[in-house]
C-alpha cells in the first residue's frame, strides 16, 4: 500500500503550482510535507484526492489510481475547515461518514468513542457553531478519520489550537500510526514535524528542494549547532573561523558550525578564560535547514 507521486506537474493557466514531483509514500509512515505558503502543498493534496487531475504523471495507491472509487480509503482534514455550522456534531458526522460507505449505527458508535477520547461527549447535540475554534477542528478531525482510512491527509492540523489540544490531537495521530494507517501531514511548525516524522518533502516553488528521511537530511546538512553559556564575553567568537551564524542569547550564545572539528577549536579557545556552566553541540534543526533551503520567501 504506497503512495506514489511520478514526475507530476500541475499547471493553472500560465502559472505552475506543482513542478515535476516524484515522491514514495512509505505504508504505515508518517510523512512531513513542508513549504512556504504557495509552495504547492495544498495542491498535491487535492491531485492525491482526486479532486484535481495532474496535468502530467501520475499517482497511485498500491499501483491503482485515486479517483470516487477508493474515496473510502482516504481522509483529509482540509486548512480551510469545512463544517456546516447550523449542523448538529452528530448530524454532521453521521452524513459525511454516510457518504464514506458507514452505516449510521456504526459511526454513531466511532464518533461517540473519538468523543470520549478528545474528554467532550457533551458536544454530540451541538451545533457547531457553538464550538470554540480549537472543538471545531476536534469534530473536523473525527470526521476525517470516522470511516478508519488507510490512507490519511492532514493540512496544518494543529494551527490555532492550544498546547493541550495540540498534545491530544498528536497523542491520537500517533496512535493512527501505530494501528497501520498511512499518515502525510503539512506544518509550518517544524518542531512538529521533527518530532513525529521518519521521512519528509520540502517543497519550494512546487519543486522537492529537500527529501528523504529525516535523519538523512540533518547528516547531510553538515552544519551543527553550538549552545555556550558562560560568564565572560563570548564576543570575540563571532569571527572565529568555521562559525557561520551567531545568536546571542540571555545566558551566552548559540552559534551555527561547519562541523564538530569547529566546536573542539572553540573549545580550547575559550577554556580557561572563565566559567563555563554550559557547552552543548546539538544536530541542526529542521527550521535551520528549511531557512538555508527556502531561504527569505518563508512567511
Amino acid at each position: 500500500m504506497v503512495l506514489q507521486i511520478n514526475h507530476v506537474t500541475k499547471r493553472f493557466g500560465t502559472f505552475t503550482a506543482v513542478n515535476n514531483l516524484s515522491l514514495t509514500i512509505p505504508e504505515k509512515e508518517m510523512f512531513g510535507f513542508l513549504g512556504a505558503n504557495g509552495a504547492g502543498k495544498t495542491t498535491t493534496f487535492r491531485m492525491i484526492l482526486g479532486l484535481l487531475d495532474p496535468s502530467e504523471g501520475r499517482i497511485t495507491w498500491n499501483g491503482k489510481e485515486l479517483n470516487y472509487s477508493t474515496s473510502h480509503l482516504v481522509g483529509y482534514l482540509p486548512e480551510e475547515r469545512g463544517l456546516y455550522p447550523k449542523l448538529k456534531v452528530r448530524d454532521q458526522i453521521i452524513y459525511l461518514a454516510r457518504l464514506k460507505g458507514m452505516s449510521k449505527r456504526e459511526a454513531l458508535k466511532e464518533l461517540r468513542w473519538w468523543l470520549e477520547r478528545f474528554k467532550v461527549p457533551e458536544y454530540e447535540n451541538k451545533r457547531v457553531e457553538e464550538l470554540s475554534k480549537g472543538n471545531q477542528q476536534k469534530i473536523q478531525f473525527i470526521a476525517a478519520v470516522i470511516h478508519k482510512p488507510k490512507l490519511l491527509i492532514l493540512d496544518e492540523p494543529f494551527s490555532g489550537l492550544d498546547p493541550v489540544n495540540v498534545e491530544l490531537l498528536k497523542e491520537a495521530v500517533l496512535s493512527l500510526k501505530e494501528s497501520g494507517t498511512t499518515i502525510v501531514f503539512s506544518s509550518h511548525q517544524m518542531h512538529h514535524v521533527e518530532e513525529m516524522c521518519e521521512h519528509l518533502c520540502i517543497l519550494h516553488k512546487g519543486k522537492p528542494v529537500v527529501h528523504g528521511s529525516l535523519k538523512e537530511i540533518k547528516r547531510a546538512f553538515g552544519k551543527k549547532n553550538l549552545i555556550i553559556h558562560a560568564d565572560f564575553s563570548l564576543d570575540a567568537l563571532k569571527q572565529f573561523p568555521g562559525v557561520v551564524k551567531v545568536k546571542n542569547t540571555t545566558e551566552g550564545m548559540e552559534l551555527q558550525i561547519e562541523g564538530e572539528h569547529v566546536a573542539q577549536r572553540i573549545l580550547s579557545e575559550i577554556a580557561g578564560k572563565g566559567f563555563i556552566r554550559k557547552f552543548a553541540l546539538e544536530e541542526p534543526s529542521l527550521n535551520d535547514i528549511f531557512i538555508e533551503k527556502v531561504g527569505d520567501s518563508y512567511e
